[in-house]
Parts: C-alpha cells; sequence; structure tokens
C-alpha cells in the first residue's frame, strides 16, 4: 500500500456553508469515467493498435486476436473506475486507487497551485470534466480526475479556493474576510473582433502545416515527395504555359507568396477561434481565473501570489494593430504535453493601455510604468551585429562556391543587419527599484520581461572572453515557474563593476526577505 502526503498538515478547517457536500463521504468519478480513460489510453497506443489491425490481417491468423489489447485497454479504465475513490478532509483532499496495490494520496488545499478544468466537445456532450490539480514540483499533477460531472468540477475548483485560502490566512478574522469574498471580477474580455485580431497577429497556422506534414511523413514518406513534385510540376507548368518574362514571372511569385500567407493567416485565425473564443480573465479574491475555447473548454485558475515573472510581447503586427499581449509565469510542476491547460496568458491580446492596467492592478506595490531605464553601453551593437555577420559571410561563401559571382547577393543582408543591431541596442536596458527587476530588448520584436525581487530564487554572474575583453558581464535573475520556451531574464552588456555592485545589492536584499510563491 502506498501512502503519499504533503507537509505537515494543520487540523482540518471547519465546513464553509457554500461547501455542496459532507467532507466526510468517499465519493467515485462520472460512470462514464472509464470511456474518457480508455480514449485517453487509445490515444497512447493508437499507433500500435493500428498496425495490430493491419498486420494481423494478413496470412491466415485469426483476426480476432488483434482486439485483445482492447479488450485490455478496457478492463484496465473499468478497473480504475472502480478503485478510484477521492474524498474532501476539511483542508485537503483524499485521493484512494488500487486494490492490489493500493494508495492514498494526500493533498492539502493550500499546497495546490493551478488548477486546470477541460471539457472537450465529448465532455461536453456528457456534461462532464476534467480536473487536474498542480503544486509546483514534480513532473505530474497533484490529482488527475477522469471525469467528473461539470457542477462537480467546479464546486471542487471553488472549493479549493476558499479552502487554500483560509488555510494560508494568518487568524480568524482573516478567514472571514476569504470567506465574504465577492462575485468574480472580469478583468479582461476578448470579444470577437478581438480573437480574429489575434489570429492574425499569430503564426498558429504554421502549426497547422507542420503538424499535417509530420502526420504525412509518419503515414508515408514517399506521399509527402510525391505530393511536393505534383504541386511543383503543377505550378511550373502553369507558369511556363501562362507567364512570358521577368515582370510576369516577378507578379507569378509575388500573387503565390501572399496566397500562401493568406492561407496560414486563415489557418491561424480558425485556431485562435477554437483556442481563444470566449476568453475571459476574472479574479475572484486573490485567484485569477481564464476561461477559453470554443469546441473545446479550459478553465485554469492560480493564485496571484504563485505568479513569478510577467512577459510584455509587442510584434510588428502589434503595433500595426495597437495590441500587445501579456503573459506570466506560474509556479506550477514541470512542462509537459499539458502545459496548454496551465495559467500563462493573462491578455492574449490587448491594447496597450490595457495590458498596463492588468499590471498595475496585479501589482499595486510596483511602479512598471515609472521605472527608470538604464540604457546599454555605446558600442553595444556590434556585440549583437557580430554574430549574424559571421553566419552571412559564411553562407556568402558557401553561395559563392555554388552559384559563382552571384552568390556575393547574399550580402546585402549586411545593411540591414547593422540596422537592426543599432536599433536594438538603443531600444535594450535595464531597470530595477526596491520592488522590481525588469529587462527590455527587441526592435523588430519588442518584449518586456520582469519580476518582483521578492519572486528571485538565485543570482549568476557570468562572463564569457568577449565580456572580459570588453569589461562587461552579464546578470541572470532565475525565478520559479519559467517554461523552456520563456525569454531569460538577464540583465546583459552592463559594466563589470555595476554588475557586481548590482548581485551584491539584490544578493542582500534577498538574504532579508522570505522567497513568495
Amino acid at each position: 500500500m502506498t501512502i503519499e502526503v504533503g507537509p505537515t498538515l494543520p487540523p482540518p478547517l471547519p465546513p464553509h456553508p457554500g461547501d455542496a457536500a459532507p467532507s466526510d463521504a468517499d465519493r467515485r468519478l462520472h460512470p462514464m469515467s472509464w470511456l474518457f480513460v480508455l480514449l485517453a489510453q487509445l490515444k497512447q497506443f493508437i499507433v500500435p493498435l493500428v498496425a495490430l489491425v493491419v498486420f494481423g490481417q494478413r496470412g491466415d491468423r485469426n483476426e480476432l486476436w488483434t482486439l485483445i489489447p482492447v479488450g485490455a485497454l478496457v478492463l484496465l479504465a473499468v478497473w480504475q473506475f472502480l478503485t478510484y475513490r477521492y474524498r474532501i478532509d476539511g483542508d485537503r483532499l483524499v485521493v484512494r486507487s488500487g486494490l492490489l496495490e493500493r494508495s492514498l494520496r494526500v493533498i492539502p488545499f493550500a499546497r495546490i497551485h493551478n488548477v486546470a478544468v477541460q471539457q472537450s466537445l465529448l465532455h461536453r456532450v456528457f456534461g462532464v470534466a476534467e480536473v487536474r490539480l498542480e503544486s509546483a514540483g514534480g513532473t505530474r499533477p497533484e490529482a488527475e480526475m477522469r471525469v467528473l460531472r461539470l457542477d462537480d468540477a467546479l464546486a471542487l475548483e471553488a472549493l479549493v479556493r476558499r479552502r487554500g485560502a483560509a488555510t494560508a490566512a494568518a487568524g480568524p478574522a482573516a478567514g472571514a474576510a476569504v470567506d465574504g469574498e465577492g462575485d468574480a471580477q472580469t478583468l479582461l474580455h476578448l470579444p470577437l473582433g478581438e480573437v480574429l485580431r489575434l489570429g492574425v497577429v499569430s503564426n498558429r497556422g504554421m502549426l497547422v502545416v507542420g503538424a499535417a506534414f509530420a502526420a504525412v511523413s509518419q503515414f508515408s514518406p514517399k506521399l509527402l515527395t510525391t505530393l511536393m513534385q505534383s504541386v511543383g510540376k503543377g505550378v511550373f507548368g502553369y507558369a511556363g504555359s501562362h507567364l512570358s518574362g521577368p515582370v510576369d514571372y516577378a507578379l507569378g511569385a509575388i500573387v503565390f507568396v501572399a496566397a500562401c500567407v493568406l492561407v496560414l493567416r486563415l489557418f491561424s485565425i480558425a485556431i485562435a477561434l477554437l483556442q481563444y473564443h470566449g476568453f475571459r480573465l476574472s479574479e475572484h479574491g486573490r485567484r485569477l481565473t481564464v476561461e477559453r475555447g470554443l469546441l473545446a473548454r479550459w478553465r485554469t485558475s492560480a493564485s496571484r501570489r504563485r505568479i513569478q515573472a510577467w512577459t510584455l510581447r509587442e510584434g510588428v503586427l502589434h503595433r500595426w494593430l495597437k495590441r500587445r499581449s501579456l503573459e506570466v509565469d506560474i509556479a506550477v510542476a514541470v512542462e509537459t504535453q499539458h502545459s496548454q491547460r496551465a495559467l500563462r496568458e493573462l491578455a492574449p491580446i490587448a491594447t496597450p493601455d490595457a495590458c498596463d492596467a492588468l499590471v498595475a492592478h496585479l501589482l499595486p506595490r510596483a511602479r512598471f510604468d515609472a521605472l527608470d531605464w538604464q540604457p546599454l553601453p555605446r558600442g553595444s551593437w556590434l556585440r549583437l551585429f557580430w554574430p549574424g555577420a559571421l553566419v552571412t559571410l559564411a553562407v556568402t561563401a558557401v553561395a559563392s562556391a555554388r552559384f559563382g559571382p552571384w552568390g556575393l547577393l547574399v550580402l546585402a543582408w549586411l545593411p540591414w543587419a547593422a540596422l537592426a543591431a543599432v536599433r536594438n541596442a538603443r531600444r535594450a536596458g535595464y531597470a530595477v527599484d526596491g520592488t522590481l527587476v525588469a529587462v527590455r530588448e527587441g526592435w523588430w520584436s519588442r518584449r518586456w520581461r520582469f519580476a518582483e525581487i521578492d519572486k528571485l530564487q538565485a543570482l549568476h554572474l557570468s562572463r564569457s572572453p568577449i565580456d572580459r575583453r570588453c569589461g562587461t558581464a552579464s546578470l541572470w535573475l532565475d525565478t520559479a515557474g519559467a517554461g523552456p520556451m520563456a525569454p531569460p531574464l538577464r540583465l546583459r552588456f552592463i559594466p563589470e563593476a555595476d554588475a557586481i555592485a548590482l548581485q551584491d545589492r539584490l544578493s542582500a536584499v534577498l538574504a532579508t526577505r522570505p522567497l513568495r510563491w
């Protein structure tokens, strides 16, 4: 029998008047949960199952043996449903599973950092939802319930919010304040027009194309080659019979590229509608909740104090449409295939004023709009320019060897690279005050990255050989919850003396302040 518990548990809290069911009653999952467990398992074993069905039909073998794996998965799904129990015991959730090898898992509500409620189209047909409870450590959720009735899932989410906040509060007065929370306050809502703008500025259409190529390659590698050859022959055949002269070919190329861009944008708009339709960011007490999705619905909630770092993004299309995006890093488990359900985007797209208002509301002690930005030293643009220049020279050498003098046309990229390096160096900078540390980077695509000093976990000062030559250094600031795709929080190319002084200053502050997460 396996028993898993969290840290030392306080005595249970008295039941809240809004709690729907007795806290000492064992509960089962929804009667149809075995079906959703089976479907999830079939997704994992779909390739070997298809191989069994395809190759099992060859020869004089009995084809019924190919159904044995499916039958085993059905029995396993039903077995999990029959042996899974959970109970709400005051301020903790108790989960029992297994019959031969029994497991007892005790999860304090105060340790749950993220609650994700997902409804696929099939979930919505049956009126059920999948619930995932995540903490700040580990590689898997603390509890994953497939599936609960929708009202039970929402009641469990509300219960985690109330009990977790009440446990963390100090004294009965604080607990009363938590119990007296009002209705959820909407901080941001995306109407249909904003969702369409999100599809225009995003590049999610490339995901569809990449997934299609990957699927076709897995099914038949020759099919992809044959398809590309057929398309190429059709395009060049049409061009050879309908176009004549360089001008016609240039116009044809422009039309072809424009058509590809239009198709990709239409794919991006479709994905944005599926994923972000009805997006709503709301606040209930100290907890943030995001709801989104057209066919499948996601509902994710996390405490405001779990936010570790912030990222503002602004691309070229964002600036044309006068929009930005706001993302956060939450202290949750390691990124997995279910990372899409984590609370990441507070504002997938919004006006700059709306993003600034969100930051000001959620970080009332920080003055992000009044930071004193420090520029990079003069000459930093050369540090940004030379890596791209070396790559361009290498490509030029290869192109010249292959195409002769025409390969020198690659050098035309150098003036643009130099301009981009100069503009990037002018816009880059950093700011540090008593509450916040922030970095801004980029010119063509701009980014602001910032975090509260109380959320910093470690400081790392590094000096490359070029840094030692130039008398500069880079200071890396680590926080919890940053995913592998999150931009680093680092201060680059600053004078060595300033970097050392800043590291000493922040180290002294971190030594006297507790880590808040």
